[in-house]
Order: C-alpha cells, then structure tokens, then sequence
C-alpha cells in the first residue's frame, strides 16, 4: 500500500462519513409518502443542509476515484468503510458523548478487521484477462441481490426495511466504485473519447442516483442506527466480490490467509454494529435536529 493511496481513502471516508450525517438529518424532515419515489430527491434538493452532505458525499467520491485508480479494489474499500469511524465523531462532537467500551471496541473491531484482512490477503493487482461472462455474472448478482432487498423493504417498511435498504444502496455503491475504477482505466489508457464511447461511466451515473434514492429513502424512515451499519458493510464486502470476481485483484488463497480474511471481514461488520448501535448515534427525531443544525456551518 502506498502512501498516498491511503490517504485518499482515509480522506475519502472522512468526508463520506460527515456527508451521510448531513444527509440523513435532512431526508429524517423529508414527507414520508416520497418513499422510494423520486420525488424525494427534489424536496430533499431544497435543504440547504441536505446539499452540503451532498457535497461532501461528492467531493469524497471523488477522492476515493483517485484512491481506487491507483490501487486495488480489495484494498482500497475496507479503507472506504472506516467513514463509519468519521461520521460517529462528527455526531460525537455535537452531543459531548463519551466513547466507553462500546465506543472503543467497535474502533478496535472494524480498525482491527481492516488491517488483519488487508495484511493476511495482500491484494496485489493482476493482468489476467477475466471472462466476459465472468464479469455480467459478478454484476448480475450485486445487482439482483440489491433488487430482492429493495423488494423486502417495502414489504417491511416500518420493520427491517431501512437496513435493507442501506444494504441495497451499500451493494450499488460496491459495484459503482468497480465501475469507476474502469473507467479511470480507460481514461488513462485511450482518453477521453474512449471513456465516453464506453458504457461503464454511464453505469456509474445510473448506480449512483438509484443508490443515493435507496439511501435517502432508508434515511428518511429511520434513525441512522437503523440503516448505516448495512450500508457500511455492504459497500466493501461488494468492492471486494466485483475486485476479484471481474477486476483482476488478487488475495492470498492458502489456509491460513483465508480463516485470517474470513475473521478480518467478521470484526468490520461486527465493528460497524457495535459503533452504530453506540449511544452517541441519533435514536430518532427528538433531540436530533437541534444536535446537527449546526454542523453544516462548521463542515
């Protein structure tokens, strides 16, 4: 890993991870009839609030862009997950409380997780060549695993629908840094021309906006607690199956880097749990909105 590749990530995260605290403050004021509706995209572009998470969402994809054009798929997103850590300090910040053991062993799990996957599996990139079918068989699973969660959450919107959802939009998330990990290929290799007669930078715009109305939506009916942890964890753990499955990356496959991958992948979700479910995350609507309506000033 190179320096500068891991400080793209890290400042990826950062900002994703302050960019989802806005966000969800905003859609939790968003009409609960615009769920899963467009329509919720453009009451939620009149929040001045709303827009600076987007903003920061933007400006940390864009940094994550960088980090994924310059290193592996499988190393840059369990890096991309920590914004978990990020947007927990800027809720910390705002309501003074303290981490405790919950707190600091959540960062321990999903920091611990991070290092042990990225130390047993070694991803290294690889020239081989992977079969086409290989590659719409990756991406027709992610997006068709995405699909029945979506389809579940609707079913259960006032139950487990907003965790689904945050799945959902965490695997579409996966498969668009994938996508744009090509197309920063392509640009490199053939230009602009070549970028813009491909289909993956359109896929990315695609991905992107159904992402941001699964996200949303989740925001919208729930606290973050409800929906973050599965988008957090979904994200990586679909950057990872799309960097192997299409993408060349390669891990350590022996017996002893896989159990240490398997345990590091356990302790970032089981991380991310454990800090989402900490109690300095928003529970709800009250109290919230007086909490964070000051944190579009000092973003």
């Amino acid at each position: 890993m190179t320096l500068p590749v891991l400080l793209f990530a890290l400042g990826a995260a950062c900002s994703l991870g302050f960019g989802f605290v806005l966000q969800q403050s905003a859609a939790r004021s968003a009409p609960l009839g615009d769920f899963l509706s467009p329509r919720l995209l453009l009451d939620l572009v009149r929040m001045p609030r709303w827009l600076a998470g987007i903003a920061l969402m933007s400006g940390g994809t864009a940094l994550g862009a960088v980090a994924l054009s310059q290193g592996e798929m499988s190393l840059v997103e369990p890096l991309l997950a920590t914004h978990l850590l990020f947007a927990m300090t800027l809720v910390r910040w705002r309501t003074g409380q303290p981490l405790g053991r919950q707190g600091w062993g959540g960062l321990l799990l999903l920091a611990g997780g991070v290092s042990a996957f990225l130390i047993a599996g070694h991803p290294q990139g690889s020239d081989t060549t992977v079969a086409p079918l290989r590659h719409w068989l990756v991406i027709g699973t992610v997006l068709g695993t995405a699909l029945v969660l979506t389809v579940f959450a609707r079913r259960f919107r006032l139950g487990i629908g907003p965790a689904l959802l945050g799945a959902a939009g965490g695997l579409l998330y996966g498969l668009q840094d994938a996508l744009t990990r090509i197309s920063g290929q392509r640009v490199s290799e053939q230009g602009l021309p070549g970028l813009l007669t491909a289909w993956q930078p359109y896929g990315v715009l695609v991905l992107g906006l159904a992402g941001l109305l699964l996200v949303q939506s989740a925001f919208e009916m729930a606290p973050l607690r409800s929906s973050l942890p599965a988008l957090t964890a979904a994200q990586p753990l679909a950057g990872i199956v799309c960097g192997v499955g299409f993408l060349g990356d390669r891990l350590r496959t022996d017996a002893g880097a896989l159990a240490w991958q398997a345990a590091g992948l356990a302790a970032i979700v089981g991380g991310i749990v454990c800090l989402c479910r900490h109690p300095s995350m928003p529970t709800g609507t009250v109290g919230r909105e007086p909490v964070l309506a000051g944190a579009v000033g000092r973003a």
